[in-house]
């Protein structure tokens, strides 16, 4: 792990490893975690940004111009160093641009600028997806934060719950067994607006949903302190975790794993976006500590 950039602000800190601009830490004012312990037993990631693509390419692969390159889950940034362009006490910034090694499986010129800025019991962050190139970009985005299940305010693990911001009457996409997206689909869990969470949620993997109509949820205990997660400019949301673990991803996305056995073009794949020449993407997504 590369030194961590350390940013606050009188309620909240938060540390951010260069490696993949990933948000590493996020703590209250006395100190309390309140994202995951990254036990190896279930998962090491603690919030992985996803570009340029979201979930599985089918068979690895991406097509661009009906030629195939190499493409991991949720794409090459989560493991990149990026340059620390900016830090100050509340706020930091790291830029990831394209190179000989990125150009191999994705042959655009980008510049992806992760922003992180504290003020008082929120966090915002800023990806800002640039194309330098002479031709559309298609790309896809995530953000993956993994939260403390249970937060650490004393409250059962049982008693903790999403609250949707609007009604999600629809049903969700479910994941075939080589992670692409499948055919068939899923029954909401949803009690009215309401994930009340269990590991029984999660023995298929994530649910997905391809067209949330929500721009916020609300997670935490009804007698304890909250989180509101926010995501004003994206239209799809993962929620994930591994039976037993001690987090829950809240994972708005711009993107969405293949369909199973998809062979068409990376443009034309569902939640892709296409950034113009010269034009860039903004996605938002922010975090506030809720007494």
């Amino acid at each position: 792990m590369a030194e961590l950039v350390r940013i606050a602000s009188g309620v909240l800190s938060a540390a951010i490893d260069p490696v993949g601009a990933e948000l590493s830490s996020l703590r209250d004012v006395e100190g309390r975690e309140l994202m995951t312990d990254a036990d190896p037993a279930f998962w090491t990631g603690r919030a992985p940004l996803l570009f340029p693509v979201v979930g599985m390419p089918s068979r690895e692969t991406i097509r661009v111009d009906g030629v195939a390159y190499p493409m991991k889950k949720h794409g090459f940034a989560r493991r990149s160093r990026f340059a620390v362009a900016e830090v100050g006490a509340n706020q930091a910034r790291f830029v990831l641009a394209e190179s000989e090694e990125t150009r191999a499986s994705y042959p655009f010129a980008f510049e992806l600028a992760v922003g992180f800025r504290i003020d008082g019991p929120t966090l915002a962050i800023e990806a800002t997806i640039a194309n330098r190139g002479d031709v559309e970009m298609p790309a896809s985005f995530g953000f993956h934060p993994a939260f403390a299940w249970p937060l650490p305010y004393g409250q059962d693990r049982d008693a903790h719950r999403i609250i949707f911001a609007a009604d999600e009457p629809d049903r969700l996409k479910a994941i075939a067994g080589d992670g692409t997206i499948a055919g068939a689909t899923r029954e909401t869990p949803l009690d009215g607006r309401i994930l009340h969470l269990a590991d029984a949620l999660f023995e298929k993997d994530a649910l997905v949903w391809d067209d949330v109509r929500s721009d916020h949820v609300t997670y935490g205990a009804p007698a304890g302190p909250r989180l509101d997660i926010a995501f004003p400019d994206t239209s799809m949301l993962g929620i994930w975790t591994k039976p037993g673990a001690a987090y829950v991803c809240v994972e708005p996305w711009h993107g969405i794993a293949d369909p199973e056995s998809y062979a068409g073009e990376f443009r034309d794949k569902p939640g892709v976006f296409i950034v113009p020449v010269g034009g860039e993407k903004l996605i938002r997504m922010s975090v506030t500590l809720v007494p």
